[in-house]
Order: C-alpha cells, then sequence, then structure tokens
C-alpha cells in the first residue's frame, strides 16, 4: 500500500520568514533521515511558470493536460487541471516522501506553524484551529506551542512528534 507524507503548512503574512524557515527546516529534516518535498503557493493568476513560445508550452496550448520537461540537471512538470489541485491531493501523489512542507495555503485544513515577525505586525493571520504551533521573534500569547523563529532543531523535533511519526 502507497504511504501518504504527512503534510504541515508554514503560513505568516509576505517578508515574514517564511521562506528562510522552511531552509532551515529542510535541512535539519533531511540531516535527521527524512525525505522532504516542499509545495509553494502561488497568488499570481496571470503568470505561468512555463514561457510562452517555448516548445513545453505550445504542447499545453495544443491542449496537453500534463507536460513533463526532462534535462540533465532537473524534470518540470507542468499540470493544466480545470480546477487547482488541493495541497492534499499533491501530497497523495509523493508517495516517496516522508513530509511535504507547504508555503502558503493559511485558508486550507492543514496543520500549521505560522511565521511571525514584530517588525512585519504581530496580528497572526492563521486558523486557530489549524494552527498547530507559532514561529515567532517575540513573545506570543496563544494557546498552542510557540517556539523562537531560528530555533529549526526544535520546530524539526515538533514536526517529527506532531506530524511525522503520528
Amino acid at each position: 500500500m502507497p504511504h501518504t507524507p504527512s503534510v504541515v503548512s508554514i503560513i505568516g503574512k509576505s517578508k515574514s520568514g517564511k521562506t528562510t524557515l522552511i531552509e532551515k527546516l529542510i535541512t535539519e529534516l533531511r540531516r535527521r533521515g527524512h525525505r522532504v518535498a516542499t509545495i509553494k503557493h502561488h497568488f499570481h493568476t496571470d503568470q505561468t511558470m512555463d514561457k510562452p513560445g517555448k516548445d513545453t508550452w505550445r504542447h499545453a496550448q495544443a491542449g496537453a493536460e500534463r507536460v513533463i520537461l526532462i534535462s540533465p540537471l532537473t524534470t518540470v512538470t507542468f499540470d493544466y487541471p480545470p480546477q487547482p489541485p488541493t495541497p492534499e491531493a499533491i501530497a497523495a501523489q509523493l508517495t516517496d516522501f516522508d513530509v511535504i512542507l507547504t508555503e502558503g495555503f493559511s485558508q486550507a485544513s492543514l496543520p500549521a506553524i505560522e511565521v511571525s515577525r514584530a517588525a512585519r505586525q504581530t496580528a497572526l493571520i492563521g486558523n486557530p484551529a489549524t494552527r498547530i504551533a507559532v514561529a515567532a521573534d517575540y513573545p506570543v500569547s496563544v494557546t498552542c506551542p510557540v517556539f523562537d523563529l531560528n530555533d529549526a532543531a526544535g520546530l524539526a523535533d515538533f514536526i517529527e512528534q506532531e506530524i511525522i511519526n503520528r
């Protein structure tokens, strides 16, 4: 039976440090032997990752629902579904991974670690029902665990205990 990886979303306001924290968590979780994938939420509906006029773009324009680009250094998959998939649906396809960290998806029903910096305003934006922890550079009064924004090892411990090993 295929393994469905654990998923946790890293959420927060723009420029709060989400990407930096994810980089640190990837490094720490990989150091511990976990296979890690990421899913990034892209809000811009007027942009595509593919390049107009390129062969892959032309394949999609002709009606291909999936275009895969393979080069010596990377493989890129462009999917063109009628509706954007949920992170859970993507995670179900990534059976070779132990954990998936998503960036964004603050409105999803995923367990979330919210990143907050005093310099970017202190009001939290996440849903308290899905927020499992906060990573901040100032004291935060919430009912879930609070970690220092730079404590990647402590957050990795928490992710292992609460997400991966459940």
